[in-house]
């Protein structure tokens, strides 16, 4: 129409204006003609191929070695799609630590006959076949041989079991099978649905006279879903070629079974007797004659009146280390009271600032009467310099901070010149968490090791909590000599004295010397508040007492009865503090 009505147009020669009509019409047309084929042309193409399989037809045969041959004719419902693609699962987990594998072998595709180029693939546990389809309007062929899916039942049954539809890339409206069997069955079943949990299918049957090959019938079906086919057999009707692959489990890593539960323990008991062993014969102290040395005693000098007196010059920090085998807070403290108490120190107490402030001392040097150890000269010169102004309580944490690790290690140095010590408390120690890490390690690599591959994951426990023995308990390692067990007899002895002495023996007009002199072992031994109390009941005057004590000043409203709540505080507050960064 479009054509007559350009030709009847009336027709002006030389005319531009005349032929312009026509010039646009056809232009037009033109551009119609384009459109179309941009816009129709691939919708068409589209329409054109099929978007769902109409039937998926099984041909199958069981056969009596238990393989399972298949051919599947997948019918689309026109030209068959650009590809094809089914997935096929190689294994099949079941309850417990165990799941059954499958091969395919001999896959085949052909179309009318011609066998096309399809590729077989391993892809995340599946065997994928890819089907190049473009365009065939014959139906595909599949075929293929499955090995694995005959099963032996405990009660000598041979079930065979495949799902002859799985991981298809389009919908099926239809699925029909037959298989051939090589003698009657005993059952047939059939379930179809989501992979997962699948349902039952429409319709199945078979393994009777009449009908001796098992038929099943199902769709229609989603893409990915499956039909999966089940059918037992009489005891050696069928042979079984499951194929068994063991998985790895927590608890079969970890099996409680009786030989590795059994193992796991005898390595459990023999570890931790070879350690006892171990630290028997190298943590021990030393095994003397039961002698006791003497540190320091209430010596009489008078009638109910005694002296304390110290024996070879044992200091506080010593005995502390001596009886814990660590340098900590409350020896340090303890050798500060007694650096005071030997004229070395002061301790003063500021006036609080207000009734809610915190209480703050100052740590001033003094000259002292006496020489000083190693430990103690690095200990004094941190927190009240020589020549220096004195220092705040507060800045303690600074003060010691850079010098404390010296501290511990002369004082260490300090108990085995001694001979309390046959080797440094720490050095023992160190030495036994880096034998117990690397047990750790190893314990913890052979764990891996028997969980990943073999079932004896708790032996591998049970040799990390044996070495986590060694770290933790590797700590009781350090053992004093014969003579460092003399020495802490001795310490026994003056604990006891220090919890029973009368405090109120000391000779008259010097009792807060001789209570002071006592007050650092009493901070290291225990019992020390009933001799600040001791200090404080010596008080014979009504006047304050703010600097009676040459190691100790206060504000001057202060008294001796104030000494156990002021000096408590500082105690505390200087074992908090010491070893804070």
């Amino acid at each position: 129409m479009l054509r007559r009505a350009l030709t009847e147009m009336p027709h002006c020669e030389g005319s531009i204006v005349s032929r312009l009509p026509v010039i646009v019409l056809t232009r037009l047309f033109a551009g119609l003609l384009v459109l179309a084929a941009v816009v129709v042309g691939p919708s068409a193409t589209r329409a054109m191929a099929a978007e769902t399989v109409e039937t998926y037809v099984v041909q199958g045969a069981i056969n009596a070695d238990g393989s399972l041959n298949v051919t599947a004719t997948i019918t689309f419902d026109g030209a068959a799609p650009a590809g094809l693609v089914q997935k096929f699962a190689n294994a099949r987990q079941v309850i417990g630590d165990r799941e059954y594998v499958y091969t395919l072998r001999d896959v085949k595709a052909t179309i009318a006959d011609q066998p096309i180029n399809a590729t077989v693939t391993q892809q995340d546990g599946q065997t994928v076949v890819t089907m190049p389809t473009q365009g065939a309007t014959a139906p595909v062929v599949l075929s293929y041989t499955v090995l694995g899916a005959a099963i032996k039942e405990p009660s000598g049954e041979t079930t065979v079991m495949w799902r002859l539809l799985q991981g298809l890339s389009l919908p099926v409206k239809q699925f029909t099978a037959t298989l051939t069997v090589p003698t009657m069955i005993q059952a047939v079943l059939c379930n179809a649905g989501p992979p997962v949990s699948p349902g039952v299918c429409t319709s199945w049957g078979g393994g009777t006279h009449e009908y001796p090959d098992p038929t099943f019938s199902d769709g229609p079906r989603g893409v990915g879903e499956v039909v999966e086919v089940i059918v037992r057999f009489p005891e050696g009707a069928v042979t079984p070629n499951e194929q068994i692959r063991d998985v790895w489990t927590l608890g079969k890593a970890f099996s409680t079974a009786p030989l590795p539960l059994s193992l796991a323990l005898i390595a459990l008991v023999l570890g931790g007797l070879a350690f006892w062993a171990v630290h028997r014969r190298m943590g021990r102290d030393a095994v003397g004659a039961g002698q006791s040395t003497p540190v320091a005693e209430f010596h009489p000098v008078g009638d109910g009146e005694a002296e304390f007196r110290v024996l070879d010059g044992v200091r506080p920090g010593q005995v502390g280390t001596l009886v814990d085998e660590r340098v900590d807070p409350v020896d340090v403290t303890a050798t500060l009271i007694d650096l005071a108490v030997r004229g070395h120190l002061r301790f003063t107490e500021l006036p609080k600032e207000s009734a809610y402030a915190v209480r703050e001392w100052t740590l001033s040097r003094l000259a002292g009467g006496d020489d000083l150890l190693p430990y103690e000269r690095t200990l004094l010169d941190a927190v009240a310099p020589e020549g220096g102004e004195p220092v705040l309580l507060s800045q303690l944490p600074e003060a010691v901070g850079a010098v404390i690790v010296t501290v511990q290690n002369e004082l260490y140095d300090d108990v085995v010149k001694l001979g309390w010590f046959a080797q440094r408390p720490d050095q023992t120690r160190n030495t036994w968490f880096r034998i117990g890490l690397g047990c750790v390690v190893v314990a913890v690599l052979a764990t891996i090791g028997l969980a990943a591959f073999t079932g004896f994951g708790l032996l591998g426990l049970a040799l990390i909590a044996v070495s986590l023995l060694v770290v933790f308990l590797g700590q009781e390692m350090p053992a004093r000599t014969e003579k460092g067990v003399a020495m802490l007899n001795g310490l026994g002895m003056l604990r006891a004295d220090l919890l029973g002495q009368p405090t109120d023996s000391m000779p008259k007009g010097q009792e807060l010397a001789e209570l002071s002199e006592v007050l650092p072992y009493a901070v290291v031994l225990g019992g020390y508040e009933r001799w600040l109390q001791a200090l404080a009941d010596a008080d014979g005057d009504l006047d304050a007492d703010s600097t009676d004590l040459n190691w100790y000043h206060a504000p001057d409203d202060w008294r001796l009865s104030d000494l156990p709540a002021s000096l408590d505080r500082l105690i505390i507050t200087i074992q908090g503090k010491l070893f804070s960064r």
